[in-house]
C-alpha cells in the first residue's frame, strides 16, 4: 500500500470533518489546513529511482489523504493528476471524497463508464449524508464503488444503496482524537448485518477513541485502535 498525496489542505463540509485528524497534525505545527497548496509529491506516479523503476512499484494507492481529490481549490491541477493515473494502469487508484457532486469536474474526455484502476469511495458519517452522497456516487459512471462510514456519528441505513449491487465494499469506524466522538459496536453490527444481507464486503478498521460494547463505555488509547477492530474478527 502507497500514499500519494498530490494537494494538501481541505475545508471543513460535514459533521465527519469537525475532528479532522489532518487539522490535528497541522495545528502542531502552526499550519492552516484549510488552505489547499500542490505539493512536493505531485508527480509521485511517474517519478523514477536512480535504477529507471517507478518508485511506487505496484498494489494500491491511496490519494489524497490530507485533502479531497475533488476539492474546488485544486481543479486546476486535477487534470495532470488524471494524467498521471491513465499513465499508471498498473496501480490502483483508491480515492476517497465527501464531494462526491463535483465528480464530473476536471474530468478526462477518455473516462468512458470508468477506468478499472480507479476505486471511488463516498464517505458517509451519518444517515443523512448516506442519502445524499450515495444516489449521487451510484449514478455515476464508475467501474469500482465502495462506501466509508468513518467516523461513524449514529445507526446508518445503507440497504437500499447495497442492493443495487453497484458497491464493492463498506469500511466503518470510530473517531480518534482527543475529542473524539462515540462509536456504538452496534452501529457497526447493524451495517455489517446489511452487508451479509447483500453479499458486500465489509471492513471494520477501527474502534475509535470513544467506543461503546454491550452498554459499557471504553476509552481506548489511539495505539489500540485498529488491533481491537481486529480482534472483534467480524471483517467480511
Amino acid at each position: 500500500m502507497d500514499i500519494w498525496d498530490p494537494w494538501h489542505g481541505c475545508h471543513k463540509i460535514s459533521e465527519g470533518c469537525r475532528n479532522c485528524y489532518m487539522y490535528r497534525r497541522d495545528a502542531e505545527f502552526g499550519k492552516d489546513s484549510s488552505v489547499v497548496t500542490r505539493t512536493k509529491s505531485f508527480d509521485l506516479p511517474l517519478r523514477r529511482s536512480r535504477d529507471g523503476s517507478f518508485k511506487l512499484s505496484g498494489g494500491t494507492v491511496f490519494t489524497c489523504m490530507t485533502s479531497d481529490f475533488f476539492v474546488s481549490e485544486a481543479d486546476e491541477w486535477r487534470h495532470e493528476a488524471w494524467d498521471m493515473i491513465r499513465a499508471r494502469r498498473d496501480l490502483h487508484f483508491h480515492i476517497i471524497t465527501k464531494r462526491i457532486d463535483r465528480f464530473y469536474v476536471s474530468l478526462p474526455a477518455d473516462w468512458g463508464e470508468g477506468w478499472d484502476h480507479v476505486t471511488i469511495c463516498s464517505t458517509c458519517e451519518d444517515q443523512e449524508n448516506a442519502d445524499r452522497r450515495l444516489p449521487v456516487m451510484l449514478s455515476l459512471p464508475i467501474k469500482h464503488r465502495e462506501v466509508i462510514c468513518e467516523p461513524i456519528l449514529g445507526r446508518i441505513d445503507l440497504s437500499p444503496y447495497l442492493a443495487s449491487g453497484k458497491i464493492e465494499q463498506v469500511t466503518c469506524g470510530g473517531e480518534s482524537g482527543s475529542t473524539a466522538r462515540l462509536c456504538d459496536y452496534d452501529w457497526i453490527l447493524f451495517l455489517r448485518s446489511q452487508c451479509q444481507t447483500a453479499g458486500v464486503r465489509f471492513y471494520f478498521k477501527q474502534t475509535g477513541a470513544l467506543f461503546r460494547k454491550d452498554g459499557r463505555l471504553y476509552r481506548i488509547p489511539r495505539s489500540l485502535q485498529l488491533s481491537q477492530a481486529r480482534k472483534a474478527n467480524i471483517d467480511l
